[in-house]
């Protein structure tokens, strides 16, 4: 976990590609886009993620005297090749969006222009990055609406699909909205939020439940949260943390973070009957969490129950994204620089209509209603085609070209998506910390429309083709069905 170096982290074909590029002295430079064609868990839009550790593996790109080694034992490289890989840096340019930033299916969130054996060795590691991370944000940030403002903590690294997946989950995790971690590598290695209470086996552990309330309460009367289903939640779990909770007020500890979780059992119906408890008692603020198997829709459905629940700890399904256990993101050639310097578009075709590329040097422009600074469409266009926000906006959608809006000059703004990352095997970014890739993660989502937001059936945002990009491909179009 601690090698910076992931070099050999990539599909064997990238490899045997590579030199086969090099035996047919094939190296020109080429445009790859990363996109994804649906979002996961039936969502109306996705959250990018990962970008920070796509920076480092690229930094980090190099093969060591150990990878060639190995490499050469394979039987299958020419020495020619190893001493290419020997050598081997990075040298093209990487455009992105941003971590954290709203995104939607089939419009590029990486692009990739560089050499083509340099572009083909780094596509596995970037998709095995970008799509890990994307998928756990986006489960996140579903979680998180469906919290309705109450805090969400991320309780899955016991969960996880091993040590990386929980750390960097995590990560990704708190980027999505949570407002902590249990993980504690990753509390430190991003400087986020760790947050914890103790687990049943303490109170096991000690003669009774009251004394184990009391040791706990005695060790963190800033932050006494007590786990109250270890026996009976309601008889004996809440009963014994008011208990313990009027002792620290009589003896003058002022109860400025305290309250119970729920781990089990029947949450709408614990989590009311321990309200009523505690606020009898006197202890109004008292903090109800619930864990236990919880995702967007349990949480929906709690929330409509009205439970009295205001902190959530969220594991195994959002770490996992246990409804959706991938993202889908693909890396497809989109064009070729000719002798003259001039990218030409490439198209891969298919008999599924969504699976058709989009060809060319593209970027995407983000199209605000300027009223209310919501999301109205995305459109894709070639680099250099420029827009004029006083002018009248014709866009539709590319396979259903019928459906058209047209959006009135001045009534909209438009922000370009896709940054550099890297020129010329050189980073010109600076990543922002996870907290502030959190907090405008939260500015983005307040950019999507309530429609979009929603758990079920959400209204799908449009991405659109410019019309010279639309005619480019379908003229390839054409000519591919004419050949």
């Amino acid at each position: 976990m601690n090698r910076n170096d992931l070099t050999l982290l990539t599909d064997f074909y990238e490899l045997t590609m590579m030199q086969g590029y090099y035996e047919q002295e094939q190296n020109e430079t080429v445009i790859f886009d990363v996109f994804f064609r649906k979002n996961p868990g039936g969502s109306g839009y996705s959250i990018c993620a990962g970008l920070e550790q796509v920076i480092d593996y690229i930094k980090n790109l190099n093969f060591t005297y150990e990878d060639v080694d190995y490499l050469r034992k394979l039987g299958v490289f020419n020495e020619n090749f190893l001493r290419y890989l020997s050598g081997f840096h990075f040298s093209g340019d990487i455009y992105a969006i941003p971590e954290g930033t709203v995104i939607f299916p089939k419009e590029p969130i990486l692009k990739v222009i560089a050499p083509i054996m340099e572009a083909q060795l780094v596509e596995t590691a970037i998709l095995n990055i970008i799509n890990h991370q994307s998928l756990i944000a986006t489960k996140t940030a579903r979680v998180v609406f469906a919290a309705q403002g109450d805090g969400v903590m991320e309780f899955g690294l016991r969960r996880a699909q091993g040590p990386d997946a929980g750390l960097y989950g995590a990560r990704a995790a708190m980027i999505g909205g949570c407002v902590g971690t249990s993980n504690v590598l990753a509390g430190q290695m991003f400087d986020v939020p760790v947050l914890g209470t103790h687990a049943h086996s303490w109170i096991m552990s000690f003669k009774d439940e009251y004394t184990a309330f009391k040791a706990y309460a005695a060790l963190y009367p800033n932050n006494c949260t007590l786990l109250v289903d270890t026996y009976d939640t309601l008889k004996s779990g809440v009963p014994n943390a008011i208990r313990v909770f009027q002792e620290m007020r009589d003896s003058g500890i002022p109860l400025t973070k305290y309250g119970i979780r729920l781990d089990s059992g029947d949450l709408a119906y614990l989590s009311k009957e321990a309200r009523k408890m505690l606020d009898a008692a006197g202890f109004t603020d008292a903090v109800i969490a619930a864990s236990n198997d919880l995702d967007e829709y349990l949480l929906h459905d709690l929330k409509m129950q009205q439970a009295a629940i205001t902190s959530w700890g969220v594991g195994t399904n959002l770490i996992t994204s246990k409804d959706c256990p991938s993202f889908g993101g693909v890396y497809k050639l989109a064009a070729i620089q000719n002798e003259k310097g001039e990218f030409v578009p490439k198209i891969k075709i298919s008999e599924n209509t969504e699976k058709i590329t989009n060809p060319g040097n593209k970027t995407i422009y983000r199209i605000y209603d300027k009223a209310t600074g919501k999301v109205r469409a995305d459109l894709i266009c070639f680099v250099g085609e420029t827009f004029n926000t006083e002018d009248d906006l014709l866009i539709f959608d590319p396979i259903e070209t019928w459906k058209k809006t047209k959006l009135s000059g001045g009534s909209y703004t438009m922000r370009e998506l896709l940054v550099p990352v890297f020129r010329n095997g050189e980073c010109v970014y600076q990543s922002p910390t996870v907290m502030e890739i959190a907090e405008y993660c939260t500015q983005e989502k307040r950019t999507l429309w309530e429609e979009t937001k929603r758990l079920f059936y959400p209204h799908q945002v449009y991405v659109d083709l410019s019309d010279r990009l639309y005619q480019v491909k379908k003229s390839l179009l054409d000519k591919l069905n004419m050949d």
